[in-house]
């Protein structure tokens, strides 16, 4: 290796050893955080996962905690019953020839079951993504439920030997189907392939059986089901199934989904409007239901409602009393922003809410607000919100409240991710909370030196509707190169959080510009719904000015510009390389869109480059020449001929949302006009987050970038 070379893979080795957060609970006391880690494991080639528990006195600070971290990297799914008495664990077993999955239940030292789910044959694999997983116990802990995947039916072939004692009695088995194969059956696409029909399972513990729950109607896939406080149904969501062209799910929160009610004996109700994209339910203590709710179809991330479908309305719609459901608004879609006691909210855009969100009377819930996530109070009478967040500058999540106590994780892009814990005070009294720091910090020496700004922008003499948007700036006091880089989606957001990609570019010399252009979250639903139609225009002219206020305001040397980002990020490096060849000097896209027209018809996501390009999706009847040539028009391939810069292209052979052909037809154009360009391929999905992915495309792209800027 040379030593440029060295220097990359030592400071990734360096990176690679600080552990994040992937969890935490608190008991019902409120007196043990029990913590769940992930750390890069290079010689294994994978992440590992490991627990850390942490006892708390009275004032919240800790008083023990364990010696070292316990493995759990084999665990799908972990939930501990509502009293405490037990911990249920989904476990998966590999060995050299098949993967077992097993169901532990475990009271305190003693393994009261293990329940072999792939020898019971009852259902294929079972569910922990973030879409659809869940495992919950009933209130009375004799029972548990989750997702997995419905068994197919058998099939062979037309023309098959058989033993001559099953000829003689008719064929054998009446359930298989001849001929039935081969027929294509969709999934769920990126990230979910393989996932096709989920079903319900309950798991009963006095006899170990299990049992398929029946009235789901068959055109929905249920997920993220919970008992009700009664014990005597399930609340969960379902989204319709649309075959054989299913809509890709993963990052997606306008698919079409009911809130939904299920009686163990098969009593079925929607419980959310028929036309809208719902996720996330939680029951109260009450009884009453909330989730979140964003209209259907368009872009493919955007401001949530929470609403509420308090009890006596919940049983009237079981009891068919009332045809809909009275949903209650406890937070509307914030269009541009809203003022609250202590400061300005822009809206929820979060995914989920705390599995746990309950205190007294409030909901607790987190969402990314312009450069940060920010942690709420939401008072369910008032609908008064309060900002709880730390006050250091840095992001705060929530991850569980019980009583009056709430546990949540707190980074900024210097400091590794901590926990803290805070007990929240009376009602109007929010805004007094005093955190108490959990765990031990993890300090990047390397990073003390980093300057963390914000930064504000507007368009001088704009005519457009939204003219704003923000940046987070990682630079030093002395002139850096710079690596400009556009976030992916195109409607999600860079915050203000630790990342080992920010903090790998700083410590090998580079300031970052995270452009949160419009269209982005977390700055009201109308900066969200502006870009569609003006994508490869407006956002590009965003990364652009904000390069230019970059370079004129801080310590950038504006001769070594660089070009980063992945997918919808990648598209805009690729416009910005063709656009403005003389800018930049070298590029690394990762699985970035090039083409639209032709990306429409091999994703898991059509509707994305109909909206995206200011089209109404639609699969039937006949596709427009002027459909295809606004697809083409918004796209990087047309400005291709322009480049000039080193393009390096990161691909993932498995991406089902950007395939790699877009990649791979670009490279061919850029070398065709002289460009000095690479193409790495990795055997992986859209993400590239595997371990072995993620080191050689980091390593790679920084080895790319040095080697450039010296020319």
């Amino acid at each position: 290796m040379t030593g440029q070379i060295e220097r990359i893979v030592q400071v990734y080795k360096t990176l690679s050893k600080i552990p994040s957060i992937l969890g935490a609970r608190l008991n019902n006391s409120g007196t043990k955080v029990s913590s769940k880690w992930s750390v890069r494991n290079i010689d294994k080639g994978k992440n590992s996962q490991f627990a850390v528990n942490y006892i708390l006195d009275e004032d919240l600070k800790v008083v023990a905690e364990s010696d070292f971290g316990i493995n759990i990297s084999n665990e799908l799914l972990s939930a501990v019953s509502p009293k405490e008495t037990y911990k249920a664990i989904i476990r998966e077993e590999k060995n050299c020839k098949d993967n077992k999955c097993f169901l532990e239940v475990w009271s305190k030292n003693c393994l009261a079951h293990s329940i072999d789910l792939t020898a019971l044959d009852i259902h294929g694999n079972v569910y922990a993504d973030t879409e659809f997983g869940s495992l919950d116990w009933s209130p009375d802990e004799k029972s548990l439920i989750y997702i997995a995947e419905q068994k197919p039916k058998k099939s062979e072939p037309y023309i098959k030997r058989k033993p001559a004692d099953k000829e003689a009695n008719g064929g054998g088995d009446k359930r298989i189907t001849p001929g039935e194969e081969y027929i294509y059956k969709p999934d769920w696409g990126e990230q979910l392939v393989g996932k096709k029909r989920s079903v319900v399972v309950k798991c009963d513990l006095d006899t170990e059986s299990l049992t398929l729950l029946d009235g789901i109607p068959e055109d929905m896939c249920p997920g993220q089901v919970k008992f009700t406080p009664d014990g005597r149904a399930v609340v969960g969501v379902v989204w319709q199934v649309f075959d054989p062209s299913r809509l890709g799910l993963i990052f997606c929160t306008n698919r079409l989904s009911h809130i939904f009610y299920l009686s163990l004996d098969g009593v079925y109700r929607r419980l959310s409007r028929p036309e809208g994209a719902v996720r996330s339910p939680r029951l109260s203590p009450e009884g009453d239901v909330v989730w979140l709710q964003r209209t259907l179809g368009g872009p493919h991330h955007a401001c949530h409602q929470i609403v509420r479908l308090r009890k006596n309305d919940l049983d009237s719609v079981i009891a068919e009393q009332i045809n809909e459901s009275k949903e209650e608004i406890l937070l509307d879609i914030v269009e541009d922003k809203m003022y609250i006691k202590n400061g300005t909210f822009y809206g929820m855009y979060g995914l989920s809410l705390p599995l746990k969100c309950w205190s007294r009377g409030r909901l607790i819930f987190s969402t990314p607000c312009l450069n940060e996530v920010n942690s709420y109070v939401l008072d369910l009478e008032s609908k008064i919100i309060t900002n709880i967040s730390l006050v250091p500058a840095g992001s705060t999540s929530v991850l569980c409240v019980v009583d009056d106590k709430v546990l949540a994780s707190y980074s900024n892009v210097k400091t590794p991710g901590q926990l803290y814990i805070a007990k929240i005070p009376e009602r109007g009294s929010e805004m007094s909370i005093q955190w108490v720091r959990v765990s031990a910090p993890n300090p990047v020496p390397e990073l003390s030196d980093a300057q963390v700004e914000y930064m504000n922008l507007e368009h001088p003499n704009c005519e457009d509707d939204v003219k704003s948007f923000n940046c987070i700036l990682v630079s030093s006091s002395e002139k850096r190169p710079l690596v400009v880089w556009p976030h992916g989606g195109p409607h999600s957001a860079f915050v203000n959080a630790y990342s080992l990609e920010t903090a790998f570019f700083h410590l090998l010399g580079f300031s970052s510009l995270q452009v949160n252009y419009r269209g982005s979250i977390g700055a009201g639903d109308a900066s969200v719904n502006f870009l569609p139609k003006r994508i490869g225009a407006a956002d590009v002219i965003d990364c652009k000015y904000a390069t230019d206020q970059a370079v004129k305001q801080f310590a950038i040397d504006e001769k070594r510009l660089c070009l980063y980002g992945g997918s919808h990020g990648g598209f805009l490096v690729a416009h910005l390389s063709g656009q403005y060849p003389g800018v930049y000097k070298a590029v690394v896209a990762r699985n970035p869109v090039i083409d639209c027209s032709s990306m429409a018809g091999v994703t898991d996501i059509p509707d994305w480059c109909y909206v995206e390009a200011g089209l109404n999706y639609h699969e039937s009847g006949e596709v427009l020449d002027k459909e295809i040539l606004a697809m083409r028009r918004c796209s990087p391939i047309v400005h291709a001929h322009k480049v000039k810069a080193p393009t390096a292209l990161m691909l993932g052979s498995n991406d089902k949302r950007v395939p790699c052909y877009q990649g791979l037809d670009y490279a061919k154009r850029l070398k065709a006009n002289g460009v000095n360009t690479r193409v790495y391929m990795y055997e992986d999905n859209h993400s590239l987050s595997s371990l072995n992915s993620e080191m050689d495309n980091l390593i790679n792209g920084a080895d790319w970038f040095l080697t450039h800027l010296k020319e």
